[in-house]
């Protein structure tokens, strides 16, 4: 094929104007506004494992230039038009991130992100679950916690685990030569390099109750069990992961001590320090309603629903032909 033809075929474009047309009607019967936040802004995302495109604006060509960053979610400028009372809200458009690409990855691709004030993660995932269970055919959504599912897989316990456990059974699965004394590190990659190849024979599944030192924009809790975790969910299709979704974080004392902590393992991970969106913060303080929140990638829903092998397969153009 000549690199100037598209990387979809006709007949998938087809699809995702449909599956696009479905996700606004959708939302349209829940009364939830559509918004269109900036592509470009002053300020990067904290997150030390996501990678932000940087670009250069000028006022004038030729004159002095300003730093700007393609955005990799549109949660930092949703999150201000709640505080701002825009009630519940919708985005469904391009993001960008730096250093991924693949089958399942593309460095542009489209996000859907939505926003219920008045909602808890335990509310927003029977509507995410409304939304994608025509489009899959799913009958059902299994929800299982993260420390069932080690169990389930791994038959331990990620709280009651000691970090040199965590990192020779890491070793046992994975071929690494690694010093990290943060848990979460073996944590990630045993669910990623383990569990989540295994999920493959699960259709669908919701992982909930994080750790709570990896609840990023989450509000922490306690379990059943009196343990402190996040209020937070993954969904996973046939080991793919397809959404991710908190119990918003409204704190803004502790939401910028949370963005410092980013910049400072940034800084330790040696990745350069951005300017971190203070903006947010204001935000918090001035009063984000009580909400919920997910990010789904459309892209990868598609994929999953036409049964195609890759992202490339059911976009206009990868980033190979763009």
């Amino acid at each position: 094929m000549s690199d100037w033809q598209p990387s979809a075929t006709i007949e998938r474009l087809t699809q995702r104007a449909a599956l696009f047309a479905y996700i606004r009607h959708f939302f349209q019967q829940l009364n939830v506004l559509e918004v269109d936040t900036p592509v470009m802004s002053q300020c990067a995302v904290s997150d030390p494992f996501i990678d932000s495109f940087e670009l250069d604006y000028s006022p004038v060509v030729g004159g002095d230039t300003q730093k700007y960053y393609l955005q990799t979610s549109p949660e930092y400028a949703m999150k201000r038009l709640l505080a701002a009372g825009s009630g519940a809200i919708y985005q469904m458009g391009k993001v960008f991130r730096n250093g991924e690409c693949g089958r399942r990855h593309n460095p542009e691709f489209t996000m859907l992100e939505w926003y219920q004030p008045g909602y808890d993660d335990q509310q927003l995932m029977d509507e995410v679950e409304a939304l994608v269970q025509p489009v899959l055919g799913l009958t059902s959504i299994e929800r299982v916690t993260y420390s069932d599912l080690f169990m389930r897989y791994l038959r331990f316990r990620p709280e009651q685990a000691e970090l040199a456990e965590l990192v020779a059974e890491t070793k046992k699965h994975v071929d690494i030569e690694l010093e990290d004394d943060d848990p979460d590190t073996w944590l990630n990659l045993l669910l990623s390099h383990v569990i989540e190849p295994q999920l493959v024979h699960v259709d669908a599944i919701f992982v909930t109750d994080y750790p709570a030192s990896q609840a990023a924009l989450a509000k922490v809790r306690l379990n059943g069990t009196g343990e402190q975790v996040a209020a937070r969910f993954e969904l996973f299709i046939k080991g793919v992961e397809l959404a991710n979704g908190y119990h918003e974080l409204t704190d803004h004392q502790e939401q910028a001590r949370r963005l410092q902590a980013d910049q400072a393992q940034r800084g330790s991970l040696g990745l350069p320090q951005r300017p971190l969106d203070d903006r947010l913060v204001d935000a918090l303080a001035a009063g984000l309603p009580d909400c919920a929140g997910v990010a789904l990638g459309v892209d990868r829903l598609l994929m999953l629903a036409s049964d195609a092998s890759s992202i490339a397969e059911v976009i206009p153009f990868d980033h190979t032909r763009a």
